[in-house]
């Protein structure tokens, strides 16, 4: 399948077993209702599927049991967060025989590049598969940002063709698209400015809070996409807190303790992320509990029709 670029990818969880080890049924199952309430493409292994905590044997097999569910009615895309530059070669182009639609390819785990080195790992896996890439830039998380000036020098691997922008600076997606026109496909990174992404023209957003509220997520896109900013700000405050999960350090024990509180999966993670203390457990569920009482009925909109 050729990746369209558009729309809401969630980043999604991977579900353990008490064992702690991987659910691959029940990802499965997960993965099948997020496409079942409107999202439009699905990515696995990334850091909200906890990539680094699994094995490599893992991973794969995370990807394959994506591909079987999904069975071609969305892209499926692989997170790539791997040790080395070679490693994340290696897995990409596993990757791509496994029949993976595309790449989101993150800076080399452990060691903190410099940009220079970014740059080169970029080239390395584009060079190396013929998937479409997108690269991953959240300096805050991984210490690395490719400017735009980096961008200039990747804009030469023909197929490096998204960015997932998460500078948590808005300013970066006017100054991509001032640079490169429409060279790259920019999606908004980070939950809690994602509509003002969209507004600036991204045109996806890959969350992780959209694993909890998928159909929200997705008519926030759909109103934004026609322009009908005031509705989207209606579901978009009633959202925002929430999404603010997705910008503090245990965003993926959140995240999945908010799946867990939604009867959409287990809030296990592996360790070193631990359980969340009860306290901030309590917060999560004082937002959640806040957010389902005051649901908006999504019907108004008339999205769809």
């Amino acid at each position: 399948m050729s990746v369209n670029w558009r729309g809401v990818y969630p980043a999604v969880t991977t579900q353990f077993n008490e064992d702690f080890s991987v659910n691959y049924e029940t990802t499965q199952q997960m993965l099948d209702n997020l496409i079942n309430e409107g999202v439009h493409g699905i990515i696995v292994n990334g850091t909200v599927g906890e990539n680094c905590s699994l094995r490599p044997e893992e991973k794969r097999k995370v990807m394959a049991a994506a591909k079987e569910v999904v069975a071609g009615r969305v892209p499926v895309i692989s997170g790539v967060a791997e040790t080395t530059t070679q490693f994340a070669v290696e897995f990409s182009q596993d990757a791509e025989k496994m029949g993976i639609d595309g790449l989101m390819v993150l800076p080399g785990m452990v060691y903190r590049s410099t940009e220079r080195e970014a740059i080169h790992h970029y080239q390395q896996v584009a060079r190396n598969t013929a998937l479409p890439i997108m690269v991953y830039n959240n300096p805050i998380t991984y210490g690395v940002d490719v400017s735009i000036e980096g961008m200039k020098t990747l804009a030469e691997e023909q197929n490096i063709v998204a960015v997932k922008e998460a500078t948590e600076d808005t300013r970066r997606i006017s100054e991509l698209f001032s640079a490169f026109g429409d060279r790259y496909t920019v999606f908004g990174g980070v939950d809690d400015i994602a509509l003002e992404s969209l507004m600036l023209g991204a045109t996806g957003w890959i969350s992780g809070l959209t694993n909890v509220f998928p159909r929200e997520s997705v008519a926030i896109f759909e109103l934004a996409e026609q322009g009908r900013y005031q509705e989207a700000l209606e579901i978009w405050r009633w959202f925002l807190p929430l999404l603010r999960l997705d910008t503090i350090p245990t965003l993926v024990q959140c995240i999945k303790y908010a799946e867990f509180l939604a009867g959409r999966g287990s809030e296990l993670t592996r360790a070193p992320r631990l359980s969340l203390p009860e306290q901030e457990k309590q917060y999560v569920k004082q937002l959640f509990d806040t957010a389902m009482a005051n649901r908006i009925d999504l019907s108004k909109f008339k999205l769809g029709e």
